[in-house]
Parts: structure tokens; C-alpha cells; sequence
């Protein structure tokens, strides 16, 4: 009775059209905002539930953590990735025919994102993050956000078009309510997921992060990551440093995350499960947060202390160093979760260590340290998200203060152009596909067909009598012999069927003449300098296997022809070619 009920509320509706349409898709961006917002304070519920329950406490994770016996520090991490190990094996065991992942549920897929999948797989990542794992909750809380949206759109019957606009709507609400940055979360989803900014996609976008932030701000939810106040303008020479920094960081970014791809590798070669991967994986962290408890969860306390205290140069070196081992156990064992967080905690280590260098080496350098800490967050972010743009953004919205955002640009911009000069990398490989993609676009658009012509065997003259044309058809196993002239000029086609229908109504026909049955404009012809995507966009609508390639000089002569295998082989052959390069990274990203 209720699934009937359920099913004709689904049919009515289905019927209202204007539930789809663009002016109703910011009310239902809303909606999706506000679900965001309520799933990433529930995502904070679940971590203070499961601290309390094991711990008898809850707070900030390195608090939780330092206020621990040692074998609590290495039993709670070990315990959490064995729980976190079986929840992910259990959603791999799922039957889905659903995307798991709401990044390519919204480039490539359908914006439809398996419910049960995606439960199991954040209760993965809210065992991992709250048993102290190196490694950021914004994964969980925007998936969760993603999954709510998808969940709406799947309900109310939306178009595959704007089930995927919709849900990348709920990981926009999921960036700006995990971090207080509503106009970041927009960009980011925009400039990373969806890979443009036009207005019919980026306004249902903001409006969906804006009212998951105003929901977090009424439920009491928000506050400002790192707010600084009075912070000190740079103008002039100063911004030379900045501008260092940005190279140093282009190049620090990649080999980070090479690092954690190496990581990810290297646990695989144990051949263990992915419980008992999880599980060995944090209890190596545990071993680490033995000795130092503050390389424990995301990293937000000591990137705090950063800005607000002063740091030995070898203290931050230390606690560098440690977090991106901790950093690559948690993330190579395969738990679930962002790499979003870690990359900042990372970039303001180094940045405050290049800070500390720059004021060694020119002591006339009137800056305080804490900007090149900012800097440093927000360059790192944006080279190893390769979306420079938004971490301009968010590193604004996360300190409200607008005289950060001259050294930002130039840190942040430099930054990106030179990681991803020196290695192709990412933190999301769907850029990195999306790259690819474009790349092949490119080389499809500027590859003719020169090389690829043949020459045409099955070529008569207008004057050729039925009877040859039709030994050709015998000898040659093709629908269609191309004719010329006297001076080759193509003239057209005869089909094998118009040819046997003219000799069965008429036994005097073989005396005739291959030009009275020719077929002008029937099939398309291509030249020399045509690309492979035009020479594609031919065969699509052709059933035949070969096409005629004519002169590119306008005098219409019949210089050969070019076979669909061959288009396909070499569109095949650039692919791999633009394949090899990321193919290793991507599979140990898998």
C-alpha cells in the first residue's frame, strides 16, 4: 500500500514540468543546501557519538588524542581502520548500478549516486577521522550532502541533466558548510567538478552553498577556520617573497601527492584485504601518535598554533614531516576521506618555514610570519587541487580579511602554472581526465587525414559498361564503386543494389553504360586536410566502411580513399598516447 502510494506521488510528480525547469531549480538548490548543512552537522554528531563511546570525552581530535593513554593511541586508530576496512569491503560487495562517487556521478555519470554505497562508504570515513586518522572529514560531509541531493532529484523523477546539476549543488553546500566558505564551495564544484563557470550551472551553485552556510550560521554551526584580523597589507617589493614562494610550492605540491600515490602503492603490495589493510594502516599511525599525538585528524589546532605562536624552524620541520607520513598511512591504506585538509596543514608548514628563511636572509623583511603561513595554505591548495581560483577564495573566506588576497593571487597563480608544468598530477583525477580529454580534442581537431588516404581500387570511368562494373562488384566484396571522368574527377557512386535491380528488370542493360545509373552527392566525400573529428563526425552517419578523399585543391580529382578502422586506429593510438603519461597514477589512485 505505501510503495503504491509512494509510486503515484512519484507519477504526479513527474507530470508538473516546471518542477525541472531552470526557475525552479534554485528553490530545489536551496533544498539541497539546506539537507547539506543538516548532513555535515550529523557527520559531526557521529564523530562526537563514537570519541564519546570509546574515549568517554569528545572534542578536537589532537585533545581527544593527547589526553589518551599509549595504548589507547595505537589500539583507537588500529580498531578504526579495521572498522572503517570492513564498512568499505561491505559497500564494495553492494550491487549498484549507481556511481559511488559524486565527482564522476557529476562529470561523467548520471548524477545518480547509490544510497546504501554511499552510507556505508562516509560511516567508513567517520570511523577513520574520529579514531585520529590523518586525513580531512570534508570528503564525508560533501558526499553525505551529494547523496541527499541525488537522493531529491531520483524522487522528483529529474533529467539526467539536472539530476547531476542538483547534485553537484549538494557538494557545493557540502564545501561551504564543512568550512564557513559558501562562494568557494560554489567555485570549487564549479571550477573542479563541473568544469565551467557558466551562469546556468554556477547560480544554482551559490545558492545551494549560500543557504547550507546560513543554515550552519542559524543552527549555530559556523565560525571562521582561521579569522584574522588586522592583518598587514603588502604592497610594493614585498611581494617578491610571495612570488618565490609560489614557484617553491609548484614544485613541493606534485611531490606530495606522488608521495601519497606511493603510499597507496606500497600498501597494496601486502596483498592484504582492505580490512586488514585499514587496519595495519592505522596501527602504524597509532605507533606515530604515540610519540606525537598532534599529527592526529586534520590538522586544524596546530595550523592554528601556526598563526598564533611562535614556531622553532625545526619544530615545523618535525611536525611537517610527520604529518605527511601520517598523512600517506592513512590515505595508502585506502580509508575514505579528503586530502583537502592535509594539503593545507602542509602548505602552512611550508610556508612558515619559508617565512622563517626569508626573514634569515634579509632581516630588513618587515613582514609578519603568519602571512607567509596563509600564503603558504593557500598556494599548496591550490597546486595540489589545480584550482587556483577557488583557493584564492576560500583562504579569503576562512580568514575574512581582504589584504591577504594580493599575495594570494600572485603565490597561488604561480604556483599552479608551475606544478603543473613539472608533473601531471593531481589531488582529483577528474581533472586530470577532463585535461585529457580536452588535449585529445585538440590533437583530434589538428590530425588530418594525409597519412591515413589509400588509394581507391574500385574506380570506373562514366563511360565503363554494366557488365565490367559488375565483374568489379564480383571481384571486390564493396556496396559501392566510385566514378570518374576522363580526367579522374569524381563524379559519384554506383551502388551494388541499383546495379543488380537495372540487370534483373533488363537483360540488355550489361550494354550499357556506367553513367546512367550514377548517384551524384550519395556518399560523403573527404580531403587531405580534414581532422579526425570532422573525417568521425562523416562515418557516424555512414554505414559503409570506407569514404572518397578528394584533392584539396578544389578540382574535385579522386585521389583515394580513407577506412573507418583506420580513423578509428589512430583516434586510438593519440589516446594512448595521452594515456600512458597518467594511466600508472590513476590506477594507484584506484
Amino acid at each position: 500500500m505505501i510503495a503504491h502510494s509512494v509510486l503515484s506521488m512519484r507519477k504526479r510528480l513527474q507530470g508538473f514540468k516546471w518542477l525541472s525547469d531552470m526557475p525552479a531549480m534554485l528553490a530545489w538548490a536551496v533544498l539541497a543546501g539546506i539537507l547539506g548543512a543538516l548532513a555535515t552537522l550529523a557527520f559531526h554528531q557521529g564523530m562526537r557519538f563514537v570519541q564519546q563511546v570509546v574515549t568517554g570525552q569528545h572534542g578536537g581530535i589532537v585533545a581527544v588524542t593527547e589526553s589518551l593513554p599509549w595504548y589507547m593511541r595505537l589500539l583507537f586508530p588500529t580498531l578504526g581502520g579495521l572498522c572503517a576496512g570492513i564498512l568499505l569491503w561491505l559497500a564494495g560487495r553492494l550491487p549498484s548500478g549507481s556511481n559511488s562517487d559524486y565527482m564522476e556521478a557529476v562529470a561523467i555519470g548520471d548524477g545518480r549516486l547509490s544510497i546504501r554505497q554511499g552510507l556505508l562508504r562516509s560511516l567508513s570515513s567517520l570511523m577513520t577521522v574520529a579514531s585520529g586518522g590523518s586525513i580531512g572529514r570534508e570528503g564525508a560531509m560533501v558526499h553525505l550532502a551529494s547523496l541527499s541531493a541525488s537522493a531529491i532529484g531520483r524522487f522528483t523523477l529529474f533529467g539526467e541533466a539536472r539530476l547531476r546539476l542538483l547534485v553537484a549543488c549538494g557538494a557545493a553546500a557540502g564545501v561551504a558548510a564543512a568550512y564557513g566558505t559558501p562562494i568557494a564551495g560554489a567555485v570549487f564544484v564549479a571550477e573542479i567538478v563541473l568544469g565551467t563557470m557558466t551562469m546556468s550551472s554556477f547560480g544554482p551553485l551559490l545558492m545551494a552553498a549560500v543557504s547550507a552556510h546560513l543554515t550552519m550560521r542559524v543552527l549555530g554551526g559556523y565560525h571562521a577556520p582561521y579569522e584574522m584580523t588586522n592583518v598587514q597589507a603588502v604592497a610594493g617589493w614585498d611581494i617578491l617573497p610571495f612570488l618565490v614562494l609560489g614557484v617553491l610550492i609548484g614544485l613541493a605540491a606534485p611531490a606530495f601527492l606522488k608521495l601519497l600515490n606511493l603510499f597507496r602503492t606500497l600498501f597494496k603490495r601486502t596483498g592484504l584485504g582492505l580490512p586488514l589493510r585499514l587496519a595495519l594502516g592505522g596501527l602504524l599511525l597509532g605507533l606515530l601518535l604515540i610519540v606525537t599525538p598532534r599529527v592526529a585528524g586534520n590538522g586544524f589546532s596546530v595550523v592554528s598554533s601556526m598563526l598564533h605562536s611562535d614556531w622553532a624552524w625545526y619544530s615545523v620541520l618535525l611536525i611537517l614531516a610527520l604529518k605527511v607520513l601520517a598523512t600517506g598511512l592513512t590515505v595508502g591504506s585506502g580509508a575514505v576521506g579528503g586530502v583537502f585538509t592535509p594539503a593545507i596543514f602542509v602548505g602552512a608548514a611550508f610556508g612558515t618555514l619559508f617565512g622563517q628563511l626569508s626573514v634569515l636572509i634579509l632581516p630588513g623583511l618587515d613582514l609578519p610570519l603568519y602571512l607567509f603561513t596563509l600564503v603558504g595554505m593557500g598556494a599548496f591548495l591550490g597546486a595540489a587541487t589545480s584550482a587556483p581560483f577557488m583557493a584564492i577564495l576560500m583562504l579569503f573566506e576562512m580568514t575574512l580579511s581582504y589584504q591577504l588576497v594580493l599575495p594570494l593571487i600572485v603565490a597561488c597563480v604561480m604556483a599552479y602554472f608551475v606544478s603543473r608544468g613539472v608533473a601531471e598530477v593531481a589531488m582529483y583525477e577528474v581533472t586530470l581526465v577532463r585535461e585529457r580529454d580536452a588535449l585529445l580534442r585538440h590533437k583530434l581537431r589538428h590530425t588530418t587525414l594525409a597519412e591515413l588516404v589509400r588509394p581507391a581500387d574500385t574506380v570506373v570511368s562514366t563511360t565503363t559498361q554494366m557488365r565490367d562494373a559488375l565483374q568489379m562488384f564480383l571481384d571486390y566484396p564493396v556496396r559501392y564503386l566510385y566514378v570518374v571522368d576522363e580526367e579522374q574527377i569524381y563524379q559519384g557512386v554506383i551502388a551494388q543494389p541499383d546495379l543488380t535491380r537495372m540487370l534483373l528488370d533488363d537483360n540488355a542493360a550489361q550494354e550499357r553504360v556506367v553513367g546512367d545509373i550514377l548517384r551524384m552527392d550519395f556518399v560523403k566525400t573527404l580531403y587531405p586536410n580534414m581532422s579526425l573529428d570532422e573525417a568521425q563526425e562523416h562515418f557516424v552517419s555512414f554505414a559503409g566502411e570506407r569514404l572518397p578523399v578528394l584533392n584539396g585543391d578544389g578540382s574535385g580529382r579522386l585521389i583515394g580513399v580513407v577506412y573507418k578502422s583506420a580513423v578509428l586506429e589512430k583516434y586510438s593510438a593519440i589516446k594512448r598516447s595521452l594515456d600512458a603519461s597518467g594511466e600508472v597514477m590513476l590506477d594507484a589512485r584506484r
